[in-house]
C-alpha cells in the first residue's frame, strides 16, 4: 500500500510540474518569440505613443463622435477578467427585451441611420469582449459620426472601408471592422 501511496504521490507532482510550470512556460517562450506583438497583448497606441487598449479586446466608447462597439456581457462591460456571455438563449424574453430596449436606444442616437439596427450592436458575443462590428454596423453608424465631427459622410464612410478587415486566411470567419482601430483612424483625420 505505501509503495503505491508513494507512486501515485510522485506521478501527481510530475504531472503537476509539466503541465503546471513546464508546458506553460514553455508555449509562452514560443510565442513571444513567433508571435511577439500578440504575445504582448496586442497593444495599440494613440498617434503621441500611448497605450490605449488592445485590437483583442472591445472597450466602451459612448460619445457620439466615436463608433459604437457591440454590447458587453462581461462583468460591468468589457470586463477582461470576467469574460462571459449573457447566457441568455435564443427563447429569453431578458434577451429579447434587452434588444429592443437598445434596438429603440440606437435608433434614437442614430436618427439618419438607414434602415433597422444591424443584429450585432444589439447583440453581445460569446465572450463579451469582441472588438469588432460588422462593416454594416459601422456604416450605419456614419452618419451620427459624421455629424458629431463636422465631417462629410463620404470620407467617414473612406475610413470604415479602410478599417475593413477580410475573412481570415480568406474563408474563416466575416469581415469585420476593429472598433479601436477605426475610432483611432477617425482622431487622425479630425
Amino acid at each position: 500500500m505505501r509503495k503505491t501511496l508513494d507512486i501515485a504521490i510522485r506521478l501527481t507532482l510530475v504531472t503537476l510540474v509539466l503541465t503546471g510550470l513546464v508546458y506553460p512556460l514553455a508555449v509562452t517562450g514560443i510565442a513571444r518569440v513567433i508571435f511577439p506583438r500578440q504575445a504582448a497583448g496586442s497593444l495599440v497606441s494613440d498617434h503621441e505613443g500611448r497605450v490605449v487598449g488592445s485590437e483583442r479586446i472591445g472597450q466602451a466608447f459612448a460619445s457620439p463622435a466615436y463608433f459604437h462597439p457591440r454590447p458587453s456581457a462581461a462583468g460591468a462591460g468589457y470586463d477582461a477578467a470576467n469574460s462571459s456571455g449573457s447566457n441568455f438563449g435564443p427563447t429569453s424574453a431578458k434577451l429579447r427585451e434587452r434588444a429592443i430596449a437598445d434596438a429603440a436606444r440606437l435608433k434614437t442616437e442614430n436618427p439618419d441611420a438607414p434602415g433597422p439596427v444591424p443584429a450585432d450592436l444589439v447583440t453581445a458575443s460569446a465572450s463579451g469582449l469582441d472588438p469588432h462590428i460588422s462593416p454594416q454596423a459601422a456604416l450605419w453608424q456614419v452618419p451620427r459620426v459624421a455629424r458629431a465631427r463636422g465631417i462629410d459622410e463620404t470620407r467617414v464612410r473612406s475610413l470604415v472601408t479602410a478599417a475593413t478587415e477580410g475573412r481570415t486566411l480568406g474563408i474563416i470567419g466575416e469581415p469585420r471592422v476593429n472598433v479601436l482601430r477605426l475610432n483611432l483612424a477617425l482622431d487622425r483625420v479630425h
